[in-house]
């Protein structure tokens, strides 16, 4: 993202649900142990969680640098990567940001906007749908909107549901933050004369026009927006998809924390803090609701830790793996149906790289997505969170879902940096040994080291799957209660034998 990218966030709650599916429990801050005792329900909470909840987000130009440039042998550590967020269903891969206002799909008859810096081939288009295919991913893909032409976008949505297939589109996102177009150029002439992409003063009812302009130039397919992160927008979300029944996937952009100036300081407790996840999911309850009533599902289609490309220190720490697995769960209180963090090559807040190495592709994988995968095996699609009750405090998190086929599994989160927790897990039903998995680093701000159950992906990866021996454990019933010890700055999960 660049700077024009910073979308300020509102961290006072909109929405106080009565049914509070995470339970915080007081952690001492010295290094004593904890003792807690926490009650886990058949009381389900909420709608069940979509597949494909959790996803990647990408800019146009990021695509051929994780995916390869060859069409007919993509990445597949790459496909693998974005397999291991959606096991066992259809990946979510979103292709948009800054760079959607900046690309096309040139033809004989359009000249070049001046602001278009990035141009979609033949070629862009068979390695998209390569992956689509590979991972069998839902897409959502950005159309140029800044360059306020109906026949260029046309153009452009023509070539992606052509190129890529319609069965792998789940919409097309005309534009990506529109609020921002009359603040920050979208291009500089020769001279240095910086030209926005609308005049300043652009508000809400402006970018419907356009967006209804564009829209009845693409042909008949389905559709995504708003794309906005700005708090005076947001709340148009009902009056854009009541005015645009083709939008089959309303989309919104969240960030906890900004970083777009030299004067911003951002820190691994503020993105650690309640504001940062909890406060976070509150700021759209009220609109996952408003999307649902238009029939059409929610999607966080970009979001990562820090915006204007992250902090060094806190987006590439530990710190972010565990606010990434707490706030998934809190999106997923509220009724959002997806999200998909965002990840650019060789930026701080990159998620995985990806280099080709003598036709050998090779990846490092950065702390935040081990957060996410354990998320992901957490909450396999249509599981059920369950009501947690106990105690409340400020760095200690427990989550508790059902499967479809009766499994619970159970998510301790411990932000801490000193200080275990000893939690015994009072659960609704259950009886038999129960598998622990932890999620680990050596420090809250560790930058390697990390491993899920013990496995790791290591300095690099070759495939993309997790490397290394197995570490969980049983855990036996005692007491009809399920005893777990979570060290600082870590996370476990207890897995029980399906029913």
């Amino acid at each position: 993202m660049r700077s024009r990218t910073a979308t300020g966030l509102l961290v006072v709650g909109l929405v106080a649900l009565a049914a509070v599916a995470a339970v915080v429990i007081t952690s001492a801050s010295s290094s004593n142990n904890v003792k807690a005792n926490v009650t886990v329900s058949d009381a389900t909470l909420g709608r069940p969680i979509p597949a494909g909840f959790v996803g990647l987000s990408m800019e146009p130009r990021g695509l051929e640098s994780y995916g390869g440039t060859n069409p007919h042998a993509a990445n597949p550590v790459f496909e693998q990567e974005l397999r291991n967020l959606a096991p066992d269903q259809p990946a979510s891969l979103r292709i948009g940001g800054d760079g959607t206002d900046w690309t096309w799909y040139p033809t004989t008859d359009l000249a070049q906007p001046p602001g278009v810096k990035f141009t979609l081939d033949q070629n862009w288009l068979g390695v998209a749908r390569s992956v689509a295919q590979a991972t069998h991913a839902r897409l959502i893909v950005g159309v140029d909107l800044e360059a306020d032409s109906a026949p260029l976008a046309a153009a452009e949505a023509q070539a992606l549901l052509n190129g890529i297939g319609r069965q792998s589109i789940e919409g097309l996102e005309i534009g990506n933050e529109p609020e921002l177009y009359g603040t920050f150029s979208w291009y500089k002439t020769p001279a240095g004369v910086h030209v926005d992409g609308r005049p300043r003063g652009y508000d809400f009812a402006d970018y419907l026009r356009d967006y209804s302009t564009i829209a009845q130039a693409i042909p008949n397919a389905p559709l995504a927006g708003p794309a906005t992160g700005a708090p005076k927008w947001i709340p148009q979300l009902g009056n854009f998809l009541s005015a645009e029944p083709r939008v089959a996937v309303a989309t919104l952009h969240r960030y906890p924390l900004k970083h777009c100036t030299k004067a911003a300081h951002v820190t691994i407790a503020q993105l650690l803090s309640d504001s940062s996840s909890t406060g976070l999911a509150d700021s759209v309850a009220r609109y996952a609701g408003v999307a649902h009533a238009h029939h059409v599902p929610l999607r966080i289609d970009e979001m990562n830790a820090v915006s204007c490309g992250g902090v060094r220190g806190v987006s590439d720490t530990f710190a972010s793996a565990l606010w990434a697995l707490d706030t998934l769960f809190e999106f997923s209180r509220v009724g959002v149906d997806g999200v998909n963090f965002h990840t650019v090559p060789n930026t701080i807040n990159e998620l995985i790289s990806a280099d080709d190495s003598g036709g050998r592709w090779h990846s490092l994988v950065h702390p935040q997505y081990y957060g996410m995968m354990m998320f992901a095996q957490a909450a396999p699609p249509g599981s059920r969170l369950l009501r947690v009750s106990g105690a409340g405090g400020t760095t200690f998190h427990v989550w508790a879902t059902r499967a479809t086929n009766g499994q619970v599994r159970v998510v301790v989160i411990n932000d801490a940096e000193n200080g275990s927790q000893q939690v015994t897990l009072r659960i609704a039903s259950a009886k038999g040994t129960a598998t622990l998995e932890r999620l680990e680093a050596p420090s809250v701000t560790s930058k390697s080291g990390v491993t899920l159950d013990g496995q790791s992906f290591g300095q690099a990866t070759y495939t993309g799957k997790l490397a290394g021996k197995s570490t969980d454990t049983r855990v036996a019933p005692s007491g009809g209660a399920y005893v777990v010890k979570v060290p600082a700055a870590s996370a476990a999960m207890l897995t029980l034998p399906a029913r």
